[in-house]
């Protein structure tokens, strides 16, 4: 698989792609690891990837981005909409779930983790995605939660799906590098999967937060109505999300 202007590289296991791009000392230029198997995945705050061999993707893309570091926070967004615009044009209904997640179908499709480092002058930014190929029904069964997986809307070929997304991503950084988040918002809103609805937001100190979701802020915040206010979200878990 040959991606312009990317290396690509190709493992049958590691511990987690990311880990092992975050360990570069050099990158000479953007690079991109593709693992037949991870034993370590992991997605925001620590939590397990969960995905049995062969049935699911995962791989890392590396590149070093040049923004000031108080915009870096908006990458997984940015992520997410290359993401579900190459998935989309495969013909997958993807659909975006703040701030980290690929839904389909109503179910969780794959995930974001997005990790840097400093690097010279830039910011060396490490894009882990994860999606479902295949046993969506198991792996609903295994973790009591709506999972879908590609196969139930497209035919799940792995190097057709990194083809697509990684010249996405590229793209869409391109575009964050000229002209920060304001390049993606307005997509990443027009695909969100819960615009409009009531949602109940898990914060990080353990408090919820109710209110009417109602797009993203400037740096990518989520924006919700409460009975109090307008009120931005910068680090939280969506817990629920019904009609408003």
């Amino acid at each position: 698989m040959e991606i312009p202007g990317v290396e690509v590289r190709r493992v049958e296991r590691c511990g987690s792609t990311n880990t092992v791009l975050l360990r570069e000392t050099a990158l000479a230029a953007p690079a991109l690891l593709v693992a037949g198997e991870q034993t370590a995945g992991r997605g925001r705050r620590g939590r397990r990837w969960h995905s049995a061999p062969g049935d699911g993707l995962a791989f890392s893309l590396a590149r070093v981005v040049r923004r000031p570091a108080r915009e870096l926070a908006a990458l997984a967004l940015v992520a997410g909409v290359a993401t579900a615009r190459a998935l989309r044009a495969l013909g997958a209904p993807v659909e975006l779930k703040w701030p980290n997640d690929l839904v389909a179908g109503g179910g969780k499709l794959g995930g974001i983790l997005v990790e840097t480092r400093a690097a010279g002058r830039g910011t060396l930014a490490v894009f882990g995605i994860g999606i479902n190929l295949r046993g969506a029904a198991e792996l609903a069964r295994r973790l009591r939660r709506p999972v879908a997986s590609l196969d139930q809307f497209i035919a799940p070929n792995e190097e057709r799906v990194i083809a697509n997304i990684a010249p996405s991503l590229m793209a869409a950084l391109d575009a964050f590098e000229a002209a920060g988040f304001e390049a993606a918002r307005g997509e990443w809103e027009a695909m969100h999967a819960h615009a409009g609805q009531r949602l109940k937001v898990r914060l990080a100190d353990g408090r919820s937060v109710t209110g009417i979701a109602a797009g993203l802020a400037d740096d990518g915040a989520l924006q919700l109505q409460t009975r109090s206010g307008p009120r931005s979200i910068r680090s939280g878990r969506v817990m629920s999300a019904r009609a408003a």
